[in-house]
């Protein structure tokens, strides 16, 4: 992916996106792959957002599910504000955030440690209420390595076998935090964040609530086990019980994987991604160790998963 020049978005004239889309938009639209993503042009985030440039970008999220957008030289007070845009921002609890501002969290690697962020995962499913999306900008990386994978769930579950579809329709869930973050915690830690977090319950099958899709809501950051395995899946011994139970999770979990579904970013400094939390995964590559890379989050709130 090339850097993209900046420009106002007034100055932009309307794109298509390809043969196929016929619709219009303020900036310009350049798709990333068949299945998801596009990079914009013609928006520079240091301006406030006009009315009819939100609604556009809020259509363009919905409709690719990652947007891209180089050269955003904006700073921290700037990235928060224009996230601010598409909803109120969470302030998580068990990553490190900005010292001005709490909205944005901060990955920092140095060079010391290898991050952990390398498998599929959607942010903070063990939420009640897990985020409607996410705005990350590079702030420095290597110049080779880092990309992030992003992933289109929407597919994923659209391409199951019917059998498939009607096996976890009525399947729920539990997504847990402490698994993935408690890692580098105490015991006592634990125990106190379990008790303010504890384990979420929502559908294998999630509905979009902006666009009605179906959407397949597991991944392996995350989610632990099924609530209702036996009650859905009557089992003749109990050899087909739990066994049965971990291959069909792992077999949910293996449909991120497919390239078809997927797109890759090359980061660059002041790159953003937005995505939608709600219909993609993604997957942070960790193959630059240990050169630093540094980037800022903000996170939107979303809605409980029906």
């Amino acid at each position: 992916m090339q850097p993209a020049a900046t420009a106002v978005a007034e100055d932009a004239p309307p794109a298509r996106t390809n043969a196929q889309d016929t619709e219009s938009w303020p900036f310009g639209v350049r798709r990333s792959t068949p299945a998801i993503g596009a990079e914009i042009t013609g928006i520079d985030f240091a301006r406030p957002l006009d009315d009819e440039t939100y609604l556009a970008l809020r259509r363009a999220l919905l409709k690719f599910k990652v947007l891209f957008f180089r050269d955003q030289h904006i700073t921290p007070a700037q990235h928060v504000a224009v996230a601010r845009r598409f909803g109120e921002l969470e302030v998580h609890p068990m990553i490190p955030h900005h010292p001005e501002h709490p909205e944005l969290v901060v990955f920092g690697r140095d060079g010391s440690a290898r991050g952990r962020e390398n498998l599929y995962h959607s942010d903070v499913t063990w939420r009640e209420v897990p985020s409607m999306g996410s705005m990350l900008r590079c702030v420095s990386c290597p110049e080779v390595g880092g990309d992030t994978i992003w992933v289109n769930m929407v597919a994923a579950y659209e391409n199951l076998p019917d059998e498939m579809k009607a096996k976890i329709a009525r399947l729920r869930a539990v997504h847990d935090a402490m698994p993935t973050f408690g890692q580098a915690l105490s015991d006592a830690k634990v125990e106190e964040l379990r008790k303010k977090y504890p384990p979420m319950v929502h559908p294998v099958v999630r509905t979009h609530p902006e666009t009605g899709e179906k959407i397949l809501f597991v991944n392996e950051g995350f989610t632990t086990h099924f609530d209702n395995f036996s009650k859905v899946q009557p089992y003749r011994i109990g050899s087909d019980f739990r066994p049965a139970e971990l291959d069909l999770l792992q077999y949910l979990f293996r449909q991120a994987a497919a390239p078809e579904y997927q797109v890759r970013l090359k980061w660059e400094p002041d790159t953003i991604a937005l995505w939608d939390n709600r219909s993609t995964q993604h997957y942070a590559v960790q193959d630059y160790f240990p050169a630093p890379r540094h980037m800022n989050r903000a996170t939107i709130i979303g809605d409980r998963p029906v």
